[in-house]
């Protein structure tokens, strides 16, 4: 079961994104930021442009997004099973005097879109600048290549 679930971009289309290691909040391109970009393909680690540790691609989520994944998944999930034990029940049940009914006041709302604030500061690593990210105004460097991990100041 697929469930899209929409994370919002900034105005210069970045996704705000929270390392594993120091839990600093950043942004980066919501896919290839060029051709040049979309040529190299997408790494199968990053590294975070503040404290420089690596992780794979998909231990980035922010708590917030996180929840919303999880609020938007759950009612989705919760009306499947509803389906399926219908289903499954009512055709087992015809006769056998057992009956079920779906009680759809269990099933949590979907929660309201999130929106994401075009904040924090661009920057671009010397060595990949076709992948710039955003970090807080307050991050002193020096920062790391999202791409390499190689470190540089603005």
């Amino acid at each position: 079961m697929d469930i899209p679930v929409p994370l919002p971009l900034d105005q210069d289309g970045l996704i705000r994104r929270e390392c594993p290691s120091c839990r600093r909040q950043f942004k980066w391109h919501n896919g290839p930021a060029n051709e040049e970009a979309e040529a190299e393909g997408s790494p199968p680690i990053y590294y975070c442009p503040i404290c420089g540790e690596p992780a794979p691609q998909d231990a980035w989520f922010t708590e917030e997004q996180l929840t919303f994944a999880r609020g938007n998944a759950l009612p989705a999930v919760m009306r499947e099973v509803q389906r399926e034990l219908k289903h499954a029940f009512g055709k087992s049940s015809r006769g056998s005097g057992f009956r079920f009914e779906a009680n759809h006041a269990g099933i949590p709302d979907v929660p309201g879109a999130l929106v994401e604030p075009n904040d924090m500061q661009i920057i671009a690593s010397p060595c990949h600048s076709y992948e710039p990210v955003k970090v807080p105004d307050d991050a002193a460097g020096p920062f790391h290549c999202l791409i390499c991990g190689q470190r540089f100041a603005v």
